[in-house]
Formats: structure tokens, sequence, C-alpha cells
């Protein structure tokens, strides 16, 4: 099988399984790793646990799987302060090489490893995963990422505020969110063209993980409460 190059957002991947590039010390704050905090917070939890027991480092993969998709978190980094070093990426991808098919991972997204907040180059990153990953008989994307690309869970987000934003007090008390940092998101969202993913909220000023994870929260308890069957009594 080949190996699909991508520009897009890798949460619109149909692939089993996600990569998600992480540090080795519990810290999950921007990019691909910020949204598996929030899309998998039980799975954040337990990352914490993890680097709190230094059971995770460069060559060492965690595979967790939710009910409708796995994410194998790979270490590129030993501190979130520190650059990515190529040979963490190899560690890893070597790793995964020889334990993909026992651990039966049948297709796979992948995003640039080290690239972005890790500073390896694109090219050389592309460069070390495809050594490895080429030879594979395996279904694999490699992400390249697009700020512009559409997030899914970013339209739910600004539906739910947008429904609720002439109600600040009822949508503070009902999300835990402070009023001033409501109605920055929901005046980001309305007219900041150039946010379309919800990595991208983190920009905003006063905006940081814990109020993402409690606006995530208020999303997920809204839908399950949408979902649930009418009774007729």
């Amino acid at each position: 099988m080949t190996v699909k190059i991508l520009t897009g957002n890798i949460w619109n991947s149909k692939a089993q399984t996600i990569v998600n590039t992480v540090n080795c010390e519990g810290v999950m704050g921007a990019g691909i790793a910020l949204e598996c905090r929030l899309r998998y917070p039980t799975m954040f939890e337990r990352y914490k646990e993890l680097c709190d027991k230094k059971l995770l480092s460069p060559g060492l993969l965690w595979l967790y799987k939710s009910e409708h998709r796995w994410i194998l978190n790979f270490p590129t980094k030993t501190s979130w302060k520190l650059p990515s070093k190529e040979e963490y990426l190899e560690l890893g991808l070597e790793k995964f090489v020889s334990t993909f098919d026992s651990k039966n991972i049948q297709s796979i997204a992948f995003p640039l490893l080290g690239a972005s907040h890790g500073g390896i180059t694109e090219k050389r990153s592309i460069e070390i995963m495809m050594q490895y990953l080429e030879p594979l008989n395996l279904h694999i994307e490699i992400y390249k990422y697009d700020s512009k690309a559409q997030d899914d869970l970013f339209d739910e987000v600004k539906k739910l505020l947008l429904k609720h934003e002439s109600e600040i007090e009822y949508l503070s008390k009902e999300t835990k969110i402070q009023k001033q940092y409501l109605e920055t998101l929901i005046e980001g969202i309305k007219f900041n063209s150039s946010l379309c993913q919800i990595n991208q909220l983190i920009s905003l000023k006063g905006i940081g993980p814990a109020t993402l994870e409690k606006l995530f929260a208020y999303k997920d308890n809204s839908s399950q409460k949408a979902s649930q069957p009418m009774l007729d009594f």
C-alpha cells in the first residue's frame, strides 16, 4: 500500500487510528495534543498519570482505544518547552513498525511528526517518516496541517454558543465559564474569520485549555440530552 500525503485537518480522516504527538511531562496545551485533550478527557487524565510515573518516553508508544476511534500517543519531545529530536521520531517509528500488526492497527493517520511546535522542518519530517512507513502493508495518511480546513467540532461549538449568546447569565451558569470569557469566545467566533478550528480558540485573550475543557463538557452534555429519547407517559 502507498502512503498518502494530504493537506487538511487530520480529524477529517476516516482512519481507524489517529497519531497524537506528545511530550513526556503531561502537558497537552497546543495543536493536535490540545484537541486530543478536549476530545478525549479520560485519555488525557491517564496520560498525565503515565507521565507522573515516568512511564512515557521517546520510543514508547501508548495506544488509547475509545469507542469510535483509537489514539496512538507518540512522544516527539521530552519536555513541552524543548524542541523535538530526529532520534525521538526514529525511536517511535521503529516501535510502531514492530508493533502495529500485533496491536491490530488497520489504518492510521499521522501529523507531521516533530514539525510545527517541535521545530523539525516539514521536509525532514516527511523524509524520516517515509523511510519507516513506506515499506509497510498498511493504509497510512500523513497530514500537512491546513489552518483553514473545516473542523466539525468547531461548527458544533459555534452553533451552541451563538444559540445562547443573548443569555450570557444562563450560559455562564451551565458552562461554569465566567461571563467575560464567554463574551470573548462569542466575539471571536462571530467576528474573527481566521478562526475555524477548535485548537485556534486558544489564541483568544484569556482563553486557556481549562476554559475549553468546560466548553467541551457542556457541549457533550447538551449532545447527550438531545440524543435521549422522549418518554411517552
